[in-house]
Formats: structure tokens, sequence, C-alpha cells
């Protein structure tokens, strides 16, 4: 019998709250103390609120499924979802609100420091509430966070097909590696691979992943699908680069739109180049995503450049 699919991405793990912090420079040199403009500022909003932010912009029915606590960062979690219309379910998260300061210097980049006593490796979603939710869904995107890795075997179970994002792997941490060769779809960043390609075919021949994506920043994207490299160029951002906090969750969100609008995988790759390259100009202390209509658009003239 054929389910009912009214969830187009089930969005796991990665809700949270971030401060934001700009710095004058990375590294920071070290002083007894600055003075921080233009500011300071907390806001929710990590790797899984911003997946299920890009995707709920573009139109497709999300849900976002995570551990929150009863505290003032998980009230600004549920905020977000309430006011972007994203649905949420919230599983109690007794340790808290997961969290974390983000240090953002003048070219955008950024240095996360991340508060791990806000889960716990025993963290589990309910096994029911889990396995509903995915057989409802046309695909499930699972961030690396808890209590993500015992998931996998349930949305397994569940059918559904899988992408998670491995942010900057380095190839070596075991860590990674149930998400790297469980998920379908698997992103990452080149920031500290040697050899990105030797990665990204170790991931493909270990795991099950049909495609594997490597962003690099400013200088574009590696695609392989179809045991086929691909360089993805880079798109010009509208507007100067502030920050590039997002950018992959960004890249993910409208990569994820293409797969499921039934694009091939270079044109998924070029939509994720031009919602990160915009994602770039948005400043860490906002939560902001491209609608349809342009990245449409802009990938269309992206496309046309290329030929």
């Amino acid at each position: 019998m054929q389910r009912h699919r009214d969830i187009d991405v089930l969005v796991l793990g990665g809700a949270g709250v971030d401060t934001i912090v700009y710095v004058p420079g990375l590294p920071l040199p070290y002083t007894d103390s600055y003075m921080i403009e233009p500011g300071i500022r907390t806001r929710a909003g990590q790797t899984g609120d911003f997946v299920a932010l890009g995707l709920t912009a573009l139109g497709l029915r999300t849900h976002h499924l995570d551990m929150i606590g009863d505290d003032p960062e998980g009230d600004l979690v549920r905020a977000l979802h309430r006011d972007r219309g994203i649905a949420l379910t919230a599983v109690p998260q007794p340790a808290g609100t997961k969290r974390a300061v983000n240090l953002v210097g003048p070219d955008g980049r950024r240095l996360s420091l991340y508060d791990a006593s806000r889960s716990h490796v025993e963290d589990r979603f309910p096994e029911a509430t889990l396995r509903a939710l995915a057989e409802a869904g046309r695909h499930a995107h699972v961030a690396i966070t808890h209590p993500c890795t015992p998931a996998l075997p349930v949305l397994r179970e569940a059918g559904v097909p899988l992408s998670t994002d491995l942010h900057d792997w380095d190839g070596e941490n075991p860590y990674h590696e149930p998400f790297a060769y469980t998920a379908d779809i698997v992103f990452l960043s080149t920031a500290r691979l040697t050899d990105p390609e030797r990665t990204m075919r170790r991931i493909a021949e270990r795991g099950r992943a049909e495609v594997v994506v490597a962003t690099a920043g400013a200088q574009g994207a590696y695609l392989l699908a179809g045991g086929e490299l691909t360089r993805i160029p880079t798109a010009a951002p509208p507007a100067p680069v502030v920050d590039s906090n997002g950018a992959g969750d960004a890249f993910a969100a409208a990569f994820l739109f293409g797969r499921l609008s039934g694009e091939p995988a270079w044109r998924c790759a070029l939509y994720g180049a031009v919602a990160g390259a915009y994602a770039c100009t948005v400043p860490s202390t906002q939560t902001d995503a491209l609608d349809r209509d342009t990245l449409l658009a802009r990938a269309a003239e992206l496309e046309s450049a290329t030929r």
C-alpha cells in the first residue's frame, strides 16, 4: 500500500541558538578586552533551523524534529519556527537547548564555539514519533547533532531517502561515518580535506550515497554523481559578502529543492551555489533565505553564463 506523504522534507536535529560576536579579526589576538561593534546578539538558528528555513522559503512542506529545552533559548527556537511557518516537533531536552557562540570576522569568516553540555550521547527521539514523521516524508535531512545517530536505522527502516551534511569533516573522525555511509546524498565542506575527490569517492564506495557534494567557498563546489566528478562554479553574491554563517545550510536546502523537483544533480548544485552565495550577504544576526522565484531566476542566469 502506498503511503500518503504529506511532508516534503523532515529535518532532524540541529535546532539551537547562536550568540553572534563580531570581532576585528580571526584568529582573535589576545588582549584584556574588546569593544564590539555592532554589538552582541543572540538569535535562534543553527544548522537544522537554517535548512528548514531555506526549504520552507522555497515552498517545500517542512517539518523539524529535535530535542529542545524548556528555557529562554528554546523559546527563541519555537518562536522562529512559529513566525516562519515551519512545523516543529520539540522533544523535551532536560539538559537545555543547544547553543553556541559565533565569532565573526570582518571578511565574513566564522569560528563557532559549541556548548557540548546541552546534549548527551544517550539522548533519543521517541521511536514512534520518529517513525511516524519519517513515513509521512518524501525525504529526511539529518544533522550530525545528538540524538541523530541512533535515528538513522529507524529512518532506513521507514524507507525514506536521506541526506546529511558532514560540515568540516576531516575524512577520518569516526563520529561522522554513520552519517557519511548511510545517507543517499552527502554534503560536506573541503575546509579540512587535503584531497576532496578521494574523500568523496570513499564516501560513495563505502556507503550508499548516489550524490556527494563538497563545497569549497569562493572556489565553488565539487559534485560527484554517477561516478563522475564535476566542478560547480561560484555564483556572484547579489550584495557584499558579510558572513559565511548558514551558507552550507542554504546550499543543501536549495539542492534538495532541485532534487525533489526532479532536476539533474548538476542543476541542483547550481541551485545550491546561488542560495549559498545569497546566504553570505545576510548578517549572522539575521535569518533569511531565497524564495523560489528568485532562486530559479538567478540559477538560470548562472547556467546561461557557464554554457
